[in-house]
């Protein structure tokens, strides 16, 4: 079983930058691919990023690409979503997730991921 902490988030002006922390615990992180994804009020949840557990794939949702990099250092058992040229519509509440799944196309899915943090607010203002 693997805990989910993120932090990082805040409020930044558009066209600013964060950067998000997932720490998790447990001694098996680096056998877990990791996902972001995020959750707008009023919208449902989408994928934003994920990365294999290796680290040598990595998947982003097309409204991120060229602006998000999700990375992760296995030795600190931390994955990282440097977030840059923030927009208004990325405002959301950020989830970080763990699978242990080993089929990489379906990363995208939140219904793969079997472990998640509590979530980090970003709000962008315009």
């Amino acid at each position: 079983q693997v805990q989910l902490v993120e932090s990082g988030g805040g409020l930044v002006q558009t066209g600013g930058s964060l950067r998000l922390s997932c720490a998790a615990s447990g001694r098996t992180f680096s056998s877990y691919s990791m996902g972001w994804f995020r959750q707008a009020p009023g919208k449902e949840r989408e994928f934003v990023a994920a990365i294999s557990w290796s680290g040598g794939t990595t998947y982003y949702a097309d409204s991120v690409k060229g602006r998000f990099t999700i990375s992760r250092d296995n030795a600190k058992n931390t994955v990282y979503l440097q977030m840059n040229s923030l927009k208004p519509e990325d405002t959301a509440v950020y989830y970080c997730a763990a699978t242990t799944s080993r089929v990489l196309l379906v990363l995208r899915l939140s219904s793969a991921y079997n472990y998640w943090g509590q979530g980090t607010q970003v709000t962008v203002s315009s």
